[in-house]
């Protein structure tokens, strides 16, 4: 996966800062999942959240991608925990990962960030989503990424919260 710890350039192109933002808020998922056991990675923390693990979070982020760039833009079946036929009705399908190893869900994630940076170049920004499995009506990838970008770093915050409560590891990265 192409993940940073920088910034991108304020004079970047719109399509490089995007895209630059986006690859460092993974990067800081990565980042907050770095040294974790499997045993942290599915502690759950909240009484009231119980799926909101480490190892949840990074399921949902990989799931989140697959459904936007795979399933929404390019019009392809998703294959991840949320889309096979077995979770079908099940409530957050893509946060339920006990027993599956944290460095198994970050493969996924990075593989499903490969696969979504491809399609966003493919495409580009003024493009739009399929209807073929999904009704986005006029949804551009420039919304898709945009939307991203704030679901990653809305869970990146989580993770870190997370990751002080289990460790006392703070830090923006």
């Amino acid at each position: 996966m192409s993940i940073t710890h920088e910034r991108p350039p304020r004079n970047a192109t719109e399509s490089d800062q995007l895209m630059g933002w986006f690859r460092l808020q993974r990067g800081i998922v990565l980042t907050k999942c770095a040294g974790l056991s499997d045993a942290d990675a599915h502690r759950s923390l909240m009484p009231t959240s119980p799926l909101m693990t480490v190892a949840g979070v990074v399921s949902h982020l990989r799931w989140a991608e697959e459904l936007w760039f795979r399933e929404v833009l390019l019009g392809e079946t998703g294959v991840g925990r949320g889309f096979r036929p077995e979770d079908d009705g099940v409530e957050d399908a893509e946060f339920r990962v006990d027993g599956i190893p944290l460095a198994q869900l970050l493969a996924e994630y990075a593989e499903e960030a490969d696969r979504s940076d491809a399609a966003i170049e493919r495409v580009g920004l003024d493009g739009t989503g399929s209807t073929a499995i999904h009704s986005v009506g006029d949804a551009s990838v420039r919304w898709m990424v945009l939307h991203m970008l704030e679901e990653t770093a809305r869970h990146a915050g989580h993770l870190d919260i997370i990751r002080e409560r289990l460790d006392g590891a703070k830090g923006y990265y």
